[in-house]
């Protein structure tokens, strides 16, 4: 154990052939996840809201996990010294959300207006948005495969020289475990995502929008923390 600890300690990464922006992807997805269960909420309450600020609103993480995941999903691996399952993923799920999410903010964009107008907004949005739910519980069901594949084979931990989660390099499953969970939550609130859409869906939508809502807040903190975690392992192995 000394030995592998030692070795460890002299880990030395060339980080010109090892681009990585997971941190941008998890604060982008994180944001948008919040952000559909901040404006399902604001429909159903029948609260007022701005449809141009929302698109711009979806628009932004929306580009940023677009591009991001574009890439990373087209570039294999992205990384010639890292883990090509990275590219499946983080690179495919921010691919697929970023690409709802701008489609979202064009409609919100272009016919918020009429939205906004109509006598039952939440039941136009949910007629709106069935055919997609088929995409999104696809999505749903690859989450649950990343989740599993994350606790089966104890990927995500990080190495001994990252701070913070580098404290549980010897125990892999604490990350592979919190990370799955997260893809996990995500999976649930999308396999919902279709009996949400009903009339009487309305249970199943409440809790649709604790799970994406706890999934969107743990995305957005752990990605924010991953920028003093990921400058660090630099740091600690240029």
């Amino acid at each position: 154990m000394r030995a592998n600890l030692l070795a460890a300690q002299d880990l030395k990464i060339d980080w010109a052939s090892m681009p990585t922006y997971n941190t941008i992807m998890s604060v982008a997805a994180g944001t948008g996840l919040l952000l559909v269960v901040r404006l399902a909420g604001l429909i159903i309450a029948g609260r007022p809201w701005r449809p141009e600020g929302w698109a711009l609103a979806f628009a932004v993480p929306g580009f940023i996990l677009t591009t991001t995941g574009l890439h990373m999903t087209l570039t294999w691996p992205l990384a010639a010294g890292g883990f090509p399952f990275d590219n499946i993923i983080f690179g495919e799920p921010s691919l697929a959300f970023g690409v709802l999410m701008l489609a979202a903010a064009l409609y919100l964009w272009k016919r918020g207006a009429e939205l906004l107008e109509s006598t039952d907004p939440g039941a136009a949005l949910a007629q709106l948005a069935a055919p997609m739910s088929v995409f999104v519980v696809g999505l749903g069901l690859a989450s649950f495969g990343i989740a599993a594949a994350g606790v089966g084979y104890e990927l995500f931990a990080a190495p001994p020289q990252e701070p913070i989660s580098g404290a549980f390099a010897d125990y892999p499953l604490v990350e592979a475990i919190f990370i799955s969970g997260l893809y996990a939550l995500v999976g649930v609130g999308a396999v919902l995502f279709p009996f949400a859409l009903r009339p009487t869906g309305g249970g199943v939508l409440s809790a649709l929008r604790i799970v994406w809502g706890l999934a969107g807040l743990a995305f957005l903190l752990f990605g924010a923390m991953n920028y003093f975690t990921h400058i660090g392992l630099i740091v600690n192995t240029m």
